[in-house]
């Protein structure tokens, strides 16, 4: 991922969040607008920020994500 992938991403979450037109904006919102745009960006980092956010306690949560992913990308 290049510096200037991070740096569209960021402004385009940015963006996102400015939309929603709000003042303030729950943390559950942004994190799954950050895992919408990490999804699209680098699906490493997907699972990687998924396990975090999502607080994932064992092996059978990460295998469910990562299937998740696969079922996502064959559906584009």
């Amino acid at each position: 991922v290049t510096q200037e992938q991070i740096e569209t991403v960021l402004s385009d979450i940015q963006l996102q969040i400015r939309r929603l037109g709000e003042r303030d904006v729950r943390s559950m919102t942004i994190g799954e607008i950050v895992m919408q745009a990490l999804f699209a960006l680098d699906h490493v980092a997907y699972v990687r920020f998924a396990s975090v956010y999502q607080d994932f306690q064992d092996i059978d949560a990460f295998r469910h994500q990562i299937e998740k992913m696969q079922y996502r990308d064959q559906e584009h």
